[in-house]
C-alpha cells in the first residue's frame, strides 16, 4: 500500500504535466522555480545550461530535514514538493530536492533517470537500495547531477568519464563495478572514499516510497538524530547541525552554539530563509 500522499505512477505524470509542462508563460511553475533558484540564464537543454542550474539550486535550497523533526510528511509528487520548496522556499533531502529538479529539467527539455543509490558509510559499508536519489541526464554526453546530496559535487559530473574530475580543492571519479557505478571523492591530499553507488535501472518517485517512509521514521535513521540545514556559498558553506551554526570558507571553518529554539529560527531566517511555524 502507498503512503499518504505517494502518487502511482500515472498519478506522478499528471502532477508533473500540471504543474510544469502546461505552463510556459511569465508567472507560471517554470519560471517561479527559476525565480527561486535565482537563475536568469540559458535554458537550451546544454551542458552549459545544466552546470548553471546545478550550481543555481545549490547556492538557493538548502539540504534540510527539518520537516521531519517538525513532524510534517514528507509527500513525493512535483505539486506537493513544489508547493514546499518553490512557494514556501524550504529545502528538503534528497528525494525533494532531486525529484523535483528532475521535473524542472524535463520541463526545460533535457532527458533525466531518477535512480536509486546505496550511501556509504564512515567505514566504506553500502546502506540498502533506495538509500538516496540520484539524476542521470543525457544530453551529447550523460551527465551525473545532484543537488541532494549535501556536501559533494558541485558541477555536474561527465557520467562516462572514468578518469580524474577535479573541482576546485576535490576531485570525483566514477568507477564501474560490475552492473553498477561508485562515485568516489577525494579531497586534496586525502585518499578516495565512495559516496555512494547506484545502478541505471530509471526509478519513480513510488520506488523511493518504503526508504523515504524509513528515513522519516526510524531511530536509526541519521536524518532523525538530529536537525540539518546546509547551503552551498560561493566561498564555501553555511550548515546547522544540532544547535551549532557552522561557517566553512576554503580550509577554515568557524563554529559557534546556538543555544535556544529562538536562536536557531533566526539562524534559519537570516542565511537559509527559512521561517519555521510554532
Amino acid at each position: 500500500m502507498l503512503a499518504k500522499g505517494v502518487m502511482h505512477y500515472p498519478d506522478m505524470i499528471r502532477a508533473t504535466q500540471s504543474t510544469f509542462l502546461d505552463s510556459r508563460r511569465p508567472g507560471d511553475a517554470v519560471g517561479a522555480y527559476l525565480a527561486r533558484i535565482n537563475h536568469d540564464g540559458p535554458l537550451e537543454p546544454s551542458a552549459e545550461t545544466l552546470r548553471q542550474l546545478q550550481v543555481a539550486h545549490l547556492l538557493a535550497v538548502p539540504f534540510e530535514n527539518l520537516s521531519i523533526h517538525d513532524h510534517e510528511p514528507i509527500v513525493l509528487n512535483d505539486t506537493d514538493l513544489f508547493d514546499k520548496i518553490v512557494l514556501r522556499r524550504r529545502g528538503g533531502f534528497c528525494y525533494e530536492l532531486n525529484g523535483l529538479f528532475a521535473a524542472l529539467l524535463r520541463a526545460l527539455g533535457f532527458t533525466v533517470q531518477m535512480l536509486s543509490a546505496c550511501v556509504a558509510n564512515s567505514e566504506g559499508e553500502w546502506g540498502p537500495d533506495f538509500d538516496h536519489m540520484t539524476l542521470l541526464v543525457g544530453l551529447e554526453e550523460r551527465w551525473l547531477v545532484d543537488v541532494g546530496f549535501g556536501d559533494s559535487f558541485v558541477e555536474p559530473l561527465r557520467f562516462d568519464v572514468r578518469t580524474e574530475q577535479v573541482q576546485g580543492s576535490r576531485s570525483y571519479r566514477i568507477d564501474k563495478e560490475g552492473d553498477r557505478f561508485v562515485l568516489l571523492q577525494k579531497i586534496e591530499g586525502g585518499e578516495w572514499k565512495p559516496q555512494y553507488r547506484f545502478s541505471l535501472e530509471p526509478r519513480v518517485y513510488a520506488d523511493y516510497e518504503e526508504m523515504c517512509l524509513y528515513q522519516q521514521t526510524s531511530p536509526e535513521s541519521h536524518f532523525t538524530k538530529g536537525r540539518i540545514c546546509s547551503r552551498l556559498t560561493r566561498d564555501g558553506r553555511l550548515t546547522i547541525s544540532g544547535n551549532r551554526f557552522i561557517t566553512t570558507r576554503g580550509n577554515t571553518r568557524e563554529e559557534r552554539e546556538l543555544a535556544t529554539d529562538t536562536e536557531i529560527g533566526d539562524a534559519l531566517r537570516e542565511h537559509f530563509g527559512i521561517v519555521i511555524s510554532a
